[in-house]
Order: structure tokens, then sequence, then C-alpha cells
């Protein structure tokens, strides 16, 4: 590092004296503390003499960083309550603070996985700056449009080989990086027709989540609806209610004929499980992957009690079960005893939605499906959220990436505020659904109003 040998494994203190800083991938944040102790955790200041900690000065520290960054973020906030935007922030705010300008190198690994694209601008601009002030930047992602557009050069590796090095990224497209990643080319992802029936998968009423008041819902056997919305509008509070993941104030979830009560969740998870509702989190490691434990313990520890008897865990059907979702998923390495927390983020991934399939769900409800993960990960993924719509399961996906919601969904609800301002459906495109989130809600009147050419120019300007 600008000189300085380091040995590997490197220290953590080594690399702060040499300006080595990472954002790691689960961001290795304290749920339970604030924003600020985070922030400096490992970095106190001590008095001399006292050791006494001047919270006010460590408080001030913090908040220059992340004025810094541009994040507007309470210090004293539990990083627990945060939204996924600004539990990033924070964690890039932890590395950026030991920054020196004039050398170092910042590591970023899927760094802006939960940012919406209006968030991944400023971050983009932030590490121009850092650049600019003669620090280098190592960003590891899977977002091939940012590599392309972000980055000076890429190395491309595949099953922990090399297959390129040191590419000149001006001289590839995301294409070419694909058929680099994979070792074969996948084509766009296409809409398909529905496959939704008139028969009720899941029925809720006055639904009242956070900033979201008495929401009416319905979801169809086979039928797929999106939820977005900027950070804070009301659409993931609307999922992990209706997933059982966070109690709501009020309303009530139907599902093959009967009802659970969203308030103060009256109902445990083990009821959610038991009508058919499966939730598929988004910070996989944390909220729904054991990471110690084995592919198999993992894909089939929803259903152990069940089947496995109230003294016996194991048996045929574990090993049946798991055989069939790493074929289905297309698992690597296809090892049912391989550990999870050593698979990379995509075959996670697979892991946590197989582990919901294999119950047949008669709601399967996700939070950011595909988020960080590569895009052969992504194509299996989506084909397999499309095969249980097939199967007649009410699929609901929470998500900012307005590309996998165009391709995926039926329709797609637009929250801004606690209310859905609008609803896309049929031959709806990746634009006008970032058109409609950003799209100011007294503005849709007026743009719906407009030729049909004009509005398309519109959804265009947008959307750069």
């Amino acid at each position: 590092m600008d000189g300085r040998e380091l040995s590997l494994p490197v220290r953590p203190l080594d690399a702060r004296a040499a300006g080595l800083a990472v954002v790691h991938q689960n961001l290795g944040l304290v749920d339970d503390h604030t924003v600020w102790e985070n922030v400096r955790l490992a970095r106190y200041q001590a008095a001399r003499f006292s050791r006494r900690i001047d919270g006010k000065a460590e408080r001030a520290a913090v908040a220059a960083v992340l004025a810094r960054l541009g994040a507007n973020v309470d210090v004293n906030e539990r990083v627990g309550e945060l939204s996924a935007e600004d539990r990033a922030a924070v964690a890039v705010a932890r590395a950026m603070q030991d920054h020196r300008d004039g050398g170092g190198l910042v590591i970023f690994d899927e760094s802006t996985r939960a940012m919406s694209k209006q968030a991944r601008g400023r971050f983009f601009d932030l590490v121009r700056g850092v650049i600019d002030d003669g620090a280098s930047v190592l960003m590891i992602s899977h977002q091939l449009e940012e590599v392309v557009a972000v980055t000076d050069r890429v190395t491309v590796m595949r099953d922990g080989l090399i297959v390129e090095a040191g590419i000149p990224t001006k001289d590839i497209d995301e294409a070419g990086l694909t058929r680099l990643m994979l070792g074969r080319h996948i084509g766009a992802q296409n809409r398909v027709d529905s496959v939704a029936t008139p028969a009720p998968a899941a029925t809720v009423r006055g639904l009242n989540a956070r900033s979201v008041r008495h929401l009416d819902l319905d979801v169809k056997k086979g039928e797929i609806v999106g939820l977005t919305g900027l950070v804070g509008s009301g659409a993931v509070a609307v999922a992990e209610a209706i997933g059982g993941a966070r109690s709501a104030q009020g309303g009530t979830l139907t599902v093959n004929g009967k009802t659970l009560h969203l308030r103060k969740r009256r109902d445990s998870s083990a009821d959610f499980i038991a009508v058919g509702v499966a939730f598929v989190a988004e910070r996989r490691l944390e909220q729904g992957l054991a990471g110690e434990m084995t592919v198999t313990e993992n894909l089939t520890l929803p259903r152990v009690k069940a089947r496995g008897g109230r003294f016996r865990t194991g048996g045929a059907w574990q090993a049946q079960e798991t055989a069939a979702m790493i074929e289905k998923l297309d698992i690597k390495p296809p090892d049912p005893h391989k550990t999870v927390g050593t698979l990379s983020g995509g075959n996670q991934q697979k892991v946590l939605l197989g582990k919901w399939l294999a119950g047949q769900p008669e709601l399967l409800v996700l939070h950011e499906p595909t988020q960080a993960v590569d895009v052969g990960a992504r194509s299996d993924i989506i084909e397999a959220i499309r095969a249980a719509a097939r199967d007649g399961c009410g699929v609901l996906i929470s998500s900012v990436d307005a590309a996998d919601l165009a391709v995926l969904c039926d329709r797609v609800l637009v929250f801004r505020q606690g209310t859905v301002v609008a609803e896309l459906a049929e031959d709806m495109t990746q634009d006008d659904i970032i058109h409609a989130t950003f799209e100011p809600a007294g503005d849709a009147q007026a743009d719906a109003e407009q030729p049909a050419d004009d509005t398309e120019l519109n959804v265009k300007g947008v959307a750069r």
C-alpha cells in the first residue's frame, strides 16, 4: 500500500494505518447500537487520564463524515431502525472517516446494493471525489451497468479463477462481461404472459403499517405484484407486514380461508408459515439463513418439526428435498453438506429462496430478491419465481429495481408517503416505473393529458 508491504491476512490496525478501508457486502453493523457508535467503533478518543469518551465530540465527528457523504441520517438513531440505503451510508461513513487525501485504497464490496438509482448517483460522485484526492478504489460488483459506467479497468473471475484481467472498460460492454463471467451468453429477460387466475391467493384489508393507512390489496393465484417507491414510501413496510416479518398497527391477511391479524403481530411467524405465507428477506444472512449451518439444514429448516417428528430431525425426505432444490435452482457447488456462509451471495440467495419454495407456499413475499447477485443467478431466480406463479402461488415483490419489476410483474403499485399513487400493468416498461416513482404527485394528471409522443419523451428523460 503506497510502497508499504502488508502481510496477509491484513490486521485491521495495520490496514487503517496504511490507508486501506473496506465496506463489506454485509455491512458489518451492530443493529442495537446507534449510528455514531457504529461509525466510531474501535476509534473512540478517550481522555488521557480519566479514559472518558466525549460523546458530544464523537457525534460531531460522525455528523461531519455523513454530511460529506450527503447522507441525512440522525447520528443518535439505532442502526436496526434505518432503511437499507441509510445503513449502507453508515457503513461507507465508517470506512471513509480515516481517509487522507493523496493516497490509500478504499474497497467497496457490493456497497450500492441497497441504494436507489438516485442514491447511487450521489455515491459515485463521492467515489470520484476520493479518486480526485489521490486515492484508489477497488469496486467488487455484480451490477455490470455500474462496472462499465464507473470503473477504468475490470478483472473478471469465475469459479475462483481469473478469466480476464485489466480489461479497459471502454473496450467492453455488459454483454461481453456476461459472457466472460458465465462462459456463455444469457439472453435479455423479457416479460411473459400472465398466468394469474381469478381465484384469490391472499386478501389484505385495512392494513396500517408505518406511513401506510387503510390499504386493501388482493393478490390472485399465479399473479406477481410489485411494490416500489422511494425510501420511506411505505412499500417495504407493506411487504414486511404481509410477510409476517414486522408488526403493523392494524389490518388482516386472509390466506386459504384463514385470517391472520397483523396488529402488533398477534399471530406468530409460525402462524404465517402454517397458512402458507413465505417471506424472503433482503438481508439474507442476518434475517433468512443460518450461515454456520449446511445447505440441507437451511433448505429444510421450516419443515423439520412437521416432517421429522418430535425427537428426530433428518431422514430421506431432507436429502430428496435438498437434491431437488439444488437441481432446480442450480445451486453451486451442488454439495448439500456445504456450509451456507461459505457460498457466494448469489448461491446463498438461491438457498434462501429454495428454503421457502420447497414448502409450496400459497403466498410468496420477497424483498429485493435479486440484490447483489450475478447475472446468472438473477436469471435463475427470476425463472424460479415465474415457476412458482405457474404453480398457482401468489407473489408479492418489494423492490427498487425497476428492471426486475418490469420483467417479472403483472402489475406494480407505486407508493409515495404511504399512499399508492400509481398502478402500472400490461405493457409497462422500466422507464414507466421510474417515471411513476420520481414524478411529483401533482404532475401525474398533467402528464396523463399530454399527447402520447410527449409522454414517451418525458419517460425517457427521467430514465436518463
